[in-house]
């Protein structure tokens, strides 16, 4: 994957992307957005329409898969290749299964045959030498001659026409070769190929072994890439995305509609809040601050619907944007049930210390999983109320007050039961108070160096709100970084559209 070394800024298009990577509206300026920085050179090309080819498709998503595996290594410290077998009763498995083992029984019997067949053998060998080969540095010269040398392919057919070939001294002196390029977590591998006699299974064993180092290998690469890709990923990922834009003009199409709803949602929000003054010209528009706009856009993805197709610009973070939403959407529920229970009985906790806590203990195995569709949620609300009732009842007890009667118990389990409905106006408060949060955290300048003020009713879930959070603000933070360019460049099409004339539209300026 080409990757640039130069860190310098994107100067040439900084006055674009300086009002979608600042938090202040004051840097939005209109001035901004209608200087014709479009046709810098570190600007986000546009295309002219026309038809892509299949080359070009592939092309582009050869740059989309090289762009998610780069920001996926940079972000993730825990991304690593896995070694995993299909299961054994599946499809794919069971066809496996039967050509490896219909393979290595004629490898079998071709080596029973008297004399021995040893061309399949040969081939292994053959493939096994360049497998070593791969795992050494250019400067390692000395093994590679060796290695080259023992395993000569056409030495050993020789030796193999004259019956000669010695099959277990080349598999002990690869089983060697092996332990001293392999890592320590391998060692019992080695140990294990060493005490195999049958030379079929050494081989398919020795075969095994070289794909665990091969895994090795690549999360070595992986785990020394991570620093240059984390000093270099912005530069990166905006240039290999501007190379998808080049190949698929319509790479923007997504975001841009993403970021026209947000624009949409404003206006109605400006015309319903405020009304134009006596004289004022009822023709122009209100100027609306981009930053609002964008971080906007940005607060949907926190109750997205996952089935659609995420904007183009987010693909790479499609996955821990939605894992975000189901946690809030998890921490949600916890504060409602938090907030229902005060309400109804807070006379009877107001005396007991971390009661809210003992409530949010009762409720997080339970809300486990309730974004899969196999999680009945109304049952597991239906749980939580039982269990909360329980819980009250045996501190009255022990604090010798009268218990909860049941009709309290039934309003208390009923209203916690009906937080998942539509329009219910407890979840619908909470939720309008965890995005004020959220939209707090993305107008801060820093949040590093502290978090806005938790909203009333959230301080059970402040914790866990925060941790959410700063991974939010640093998905969004970071994906401006990246963006910031091509967004300024939808957004100044979108909010100052040019007329006939060639002159921006005339708005209104709003509070």
């Amino acid at each position: 994957m080409p990757l640039n070394d130069d860190q310098s800024s994107d100067s040439d298009s900084s006055r674009l992307s300086e009002s979608t990577a600042s938090s202040s509206d004051s840097e939005c300026s209109r001035q901004s957005f209608n200087s014709d920085s479009s046709s810098k050179p570190s600007s986000p090309a546009s295309s002219p329409p026309k038809t892509v080819t299949f080359d070009e498709l592939m092309a582009a998503a050869r740059n989309l898969t090289d762009l998610t595996l780069a920001h996926e290594i940079a972000v993730n410290a825990n991304f690593c290749i896995k070694h995993e077998d299909l299961p054994q009763n599946s499809f794919a498995g069971t066809v496996k299964q039967i050509v490896h083992k219909a393979f290595w029984d004629h490898l079998e019997s071709e080596l029973n045959e008297d004399p021995p067949e040893y061309e399949h053998a040969i081939k292994l060998f053959k493939e096994i030498k360049e497998i070593l080969l791969s795992f050494l540095t250019p400067g390692a010269n000395r093994i590679r001659n060796q290695i080259c040398e023992v395993l000569d392919t056409d030495l050993i057919r020789q030796q193999a026409e004259h019956n000669a070939v010695d099959i277990h001294g080349l598999a002990n002196y690869v089983i060697n070769t092996m332990g001293k390029l392999c890592a320590p977590v391998r060692d019992d591998d080695i140990k294990q190929l060493k005490a195999t006699d049958n030379i079929v299974e050494l081989l398919r064993q020795i075969f095994h072994v070289l794909d665990l180092m091969k895994m090795d290998m690549a999360n070595y690469m992986i785990q020394n890439l991570r620093p240059y890709l984390q000093r270099n990923l912005v530069d990166y990922e905006r240039s290999k995305f501007q190379e998808i834009l080049e190949e698929t003009p319509s790479a923007l199409d997504l975001t841009t509609e993403w970021i026209k709803e947000s624009i949409e949602d404003e206006l109605s929000s400006v015309s319903d809040e405020s009304s134009s003054p006596p004289g004022a010209d009822r023709c122009s528009k209100p100027i609306i601050s981009p930053v609002l706009v964008l971080n906007n856009s940005y607060l949907k993805l926190l109750q997205w619907d996952y089935r659609k197709t995420i904007p183009e610009t987010l693909i790479t973070d499609e996955a821990r944007l939605q894992e975000l939403r189901e946690k809030l959407n998890q921490l949600k529920i916890i504060a409602c049930v938090c907030l229902i229970t005060n309400n109804m009985v807070g006379a009877a906790i107001v005396n007991v210390p971390d009661f809210a806590d003992q409530l949010k203990r009762i409720s997080v195995p339970l809300l486990e999983g309730m974004n899969k569709k196999t999680c009945d949620l109304k049952e597991a609300l239906n749980a939580i109320g039982v269990q909360i009732c329980n819980k009250l009842n045996t501190s009255l007890t022990e604090r010798g007050l009268p218990t909860l009667n049941a009709e309290m118990q039934s309003n208390l389990m009923g209203q916690i039961a009906h937080i998942v409905e539509e329009n219910n106006p407890i979840s619908s408060l909470i939720d309008k108070r965890i995005q004020f949060f959220m939209r707090s955290l993305l107008a801060l300048p820093s949040f590093q160096k502290g978090m806005p003020t938790m909203p009333g009713g959230l301080a059970v879930i402040q914790t866990e709100m925060e941790s959410v959070g700063s991974q939010y603000a640093s998905i969004v933070n970071f994906n401006k970084q990246v963006y910031g360019p091509f967004y300024a460049n939808i957004l100044k099409k979108l909010l100052f559209p040019v007329t006939p004339t060639g002159k921006a539209e005339t708005e209104t300026p709003t509070n």
